[in-house]
């Protein structure tokens, strides 16, 4: 019994030391597996950390810089309106009650001052001439016989030999003889006068921009027959709003360009005392240059946009590869003594030819990177080089931004 009692005791702690073994090993595996993700995951955050910091050490692009520049640029004053004729001449016919017979121009045809336009028909005033060059005659023959009798009535008058009445009959049928005469005469100025009114001629040179006459239409006493551009002399009346007025004057240049065609110069005739109530704005009329609206085509009533040159003015420039437009606005990366940019917004103004105008943002002392600004973002650190002098221009000095 004894011995039995033995077996089993050893038989109980022998197993007992077995599942405590099995107990730690498995406890020792767990442990393992658990610290293994710590130790992945330091490694990736070590990983991640080490681009990290080699961005902060290697640029992102390489540069060259550019200074802003002061330049004087031109001031002008902008403006739009129509092209229309400097005067229009209204042709039409003096004498009325006559048939229209020809009509010698047509529209667009350049006439010449006294040329004949168009002609009525003559036939009756003819007639009418021909009656008072006849009225005349008699009238010329009746004031001799008066003359012969008066003078002979002043003769006999001393002697008695005639009465002071029949003297009186004699000197007054003279002086009512060389009235009818004078009459007669005006009469047939007067019908000499409609005889060449019967052709309408051109009171000036110029361009026939109108025309209303008909063959065999009985015209009135004046009735337009034909409009006329005076001279072919064109002006633009352009306008400009209010608070630019006063710094148009007379005599100074404008420039400007209607429907695509080339540009056209004038000057300022004079600027309208008056300005609009619903506009805000006046008119000013400028001459055209003679040479200029024959070779560029323009018309009157075409719509023309220009400028008006008022003068000179200092201005900050810096080139438009430097400046990057974003959310409507206009921005320029500044290079600090680390290497960084600094994205910094300024206002922009004129422009001329690949250079912008700085109204507010930035002083002339500030580099800014030339070109390539688009790759860039705040606070990205560049690397700046020396312009190459085979792209650099004089008026900037900058070239592109290289992609690394």
């Amino acid at each position: 019994m004894m011995t039995r009692e033995k077996h089993t005791r050893r038989a109980v702690q022998m197993l007992s030391v077995l599942v405590l073994a099995g107990l730690l090993g498995a406890c020792g595996k767990k442990g393992e597996a658990t610290a293994s993700p710590g130790d992945a995951t330091a490694a990736s955050a070590a990983k991640a950390a080490s681009p990290r910091a080699s961005a902060e050490v290697n640029p992102a692009l390489t540069v060259s810089t550019v200074l802003p520049e002061t330049a004087a640029w031109p001031v002008a004053v902008a403006a739009n309106g129509s092209i229309a004729a400097w005067q229009e001449a209204s042709v039409g016919a003096e004498v009325g009650g006559l048939r229209l017979e020809r009509v010698l121009v047509e529209v667009g045809d350049s006439v010449r001052k006294g040329q004949v336009m168009a002609v009525l028909r003559q036939d009756s005033v003819r007639s009418e001439v021909a009656l008072s060059k006849a009225a005349l005659t008699e009238a010329e023959a009746m004031l001799a016989e008066a003359k012969a009798n008066a003078a002979r009535a002043r003769s006999l008058q001393p002697t008695d030999m005639i009465s002071k009445q029949d003297a009186l009959r004699a000197t007054t049928a003279e002086q009512t003889a060389t009235a009818r005469v004078d009459s007669m005469r005006a009469q047939l100025a007067v019908n000499q006068l409609r005889l060449a009114q019967t052709e309408v001629v051109a009171p000036d040179d110029g361009v026939v921009s109108g025309r209303t006459a008909t063959v065999g239409a009985v015209v009135q006493p004046g009735q337009e027959l034909f409009r006329l551009v005076r001279r072919n002399r064109l002006e633009w009346r352009a306008e400009v709003a209010a608070a630019d007025l006063h710094r148009i004057k007379s005599g100074m240049v404008a420039r400007l360009a209607a429907a695509g065609g080339p540009a056209l110069t004038g000057k300022v005739r004079t600027v309208a005392p008056t300005v609009d109530a619903n506009t805000r704005s006046g008119l000013v009329y400028v001459d055209l240059d003679a040479e200029g609206v024959k070779t560029s085509g323009v018309k009157p009533g075409m719509f023309a946009n220009g400028q008006f040159d008022i003068g000179q003015a200092q201005g900050l420039t810096v080139p438009q590869t430097a400046v990057q437009l974003r959310d409507g606005f206009a921005y320029v990366f500044r290079v600090g003594s680390d290497n960084k940019v600094a994205m910094t917004k300024i206002q922009v103004g004129r422009r001329m030819s690949d250079r912008v105008e700085v109204l507010k943002g930035l002083d002339a002392s500030t580099p800014v990177v030339a070109s390539g600004v688009g790759f860039l973002t705040d606070g990205d650190t560049v690397r700046v080089v020396a312009a190459p002098a085979s792209t650099s221009t004089p008026a900037s000095g900058v070239t592109s931004a290289v992609a690394r």
